[in-house]
């Protein structure tokens, strides 16, 4: 009889424990899915909604799947701020996943750390969001930082032949860090640069005609712009009947990815070619690996196209992160799973990336180079694309 009673009793603690390891592990994924963010935003999730279908598929980690929980923030903060509450609250998620914003990024750092659950954030790239007053155990960057980015378009500028440089950026975290960022290495490697004008238009500014009639009236030789998706769009189909890439035309770098295939493709003959820029991917990128081919060849076939967007890769990568930490973890526990982030390495489809035990931001750098037309497609691209590495630019 008692051995029937032991026998009763480990079954029934077994039940629960089956049926928690058959529950799928849930990560809340607030994302810009609407308004011009969502030229970057709406990527972003399918590249993450590609990698959760692929782990599944092969099983799940720890021998649960996982579940994906969108949810739209509308570039805006405080909607950032309450979906993933809402996500961490009501659907009880494990993980968050996500923002674009450096202004959701942060906003939804604090809401993590409130409740101690670990966030990595997809996209923001401000310093503000792993600077040595905002890090905790629960927050990681997958993403470039502000500072990284700045410093290697300066690194581009400072060979140009030009002294008369200007800068335009959204008056917001983003915009007013990778500035800071850009010029501060510009002055460095180049002490002769004057900084002539700069712009600073909100974000989401739909009439940018009064930032290029008074950037013009400074004849800059240089132009710094980190306006990006649908802002930067908006802001080059004003600016190009106006002149205003005639004088600066080979000589203005757009970062916030301004050259990625999304802006291109988007504005088509509009698109001021010859610029310079940047973008986390392409899928024409010549010297890719045999890894990332294979990626951009399962992404063709997952988004069911041939000329596949750039920003999939940041939301495939964030969920590749946070699934291998779960794996050396063994658990979904968050302080467990947040030691396991630290110093973790990663071969992504852009190659190795670490995530840096000392701020928590992944080696991520990204492709750069001139802006062409290419008879092979009906929109510019970039030529050669040349993947700067971060090396020398984080500290």
């Amino acid at each position: 009889m008692l051995r029937v009673l032991t026998l009763f009793a480990v079954a029934l603690f077994a039940l629960p424990f089956n049926a928690q390891a058959q529950k799928p592990i849930k990560v809340g994924f607030p994302m810009i899915l609407s308004g011009p963010g969502a030229l970057f935003g709406e990527p972003a999730l399918k590249g993450a909604q590609m990698y959760v279908e692929e782990i599944n598929a092969r099983g799940g980690v720890l021998g649960r799947k996982l579940e994906l929980l969108p949810r739209d923030t509308k570039g805006n903060a405080d909607e950032a701020v309450r979906v993933a509450r809402e996500l961490i609250l009501k659907e009880n998620v494990d993980f968050l996943v996500g923002t674009l914003t450096s202004a959701e990024g942060p906003a939804v750092s604090v809401v993590a750390k409130e409740n101690k659950v670990v966030f990595i954030a997809a996209i923001p790239k401000t310093d503000q969001l792993t600077a040595p007053d905002k890090l905790h155990p629960y927050v990681f960057r997958v993403a470039a930082t502000t500072t990284t980015e700045g410093r290697s378009a300066a690194e581009i500028v400072a060979k140009w032949p030009v002294t008369r440089v200007a800068t335009i950026s959204p008056d917001y975290a983003y915009g007013q860090d990778v500035t800071k960022a850009f010029v501060e290495h510009l002055k460095k490697l180049k002490p002769s640069v004057e900084i002539v004008d700069q712009q600073w238009p909100k974000l989401g500014e739909a009439d940018y005609t009064p930032f290029i009639n008074a950037q013009m009236a400074k004849k800059p030789e240089a132009v710094f712009s980190s306006l990006w998706g649908g802002h930067f769009v908006t802001f080059a189909k004003q600016a190009k009947p106006l002149g205003y890439f005639d004088g600066v035309k080979y000589n203005f770098i757009g970062v916030g990815e301004a050259a990625s295939p999304e802006s291109a493709k988007t504005m088509g003959k509009d698109y001021p070619v010859g610029i310079w820029g940047n973008t986390y991917d392409a899928f024409y990128w010549d010297g890719a690996s045999a890894a990332h081919k294979d990626y951009t060849a399962r992404l063709v076939k997952f988004l069911k196209d041939e000329q596949p967007s750039s920003w999939p890769i940041q939301g495939y990568i964030s969920m590749q992160f946070l699934v291998e930490a779960i794996a050396k973890a063994k658990s979904i526990d968050a302080d467990k799973v947040s030691a396991a982030l630290r110093g973790l390495t990663v071969i992504t489809p852009s190659g190795p990336m670490t995530i840096r035990a000392s701020d928590h931001n992944a080696t991520r750098g990204q492709l750069y180079g001139k802006t062409v037309m290419d008879p092979k497609f009906p929109f510019a691209i970039l030529k050669p694309a040349q993947y700067v590495a971060p090396d020398g630019f984080m500290d």
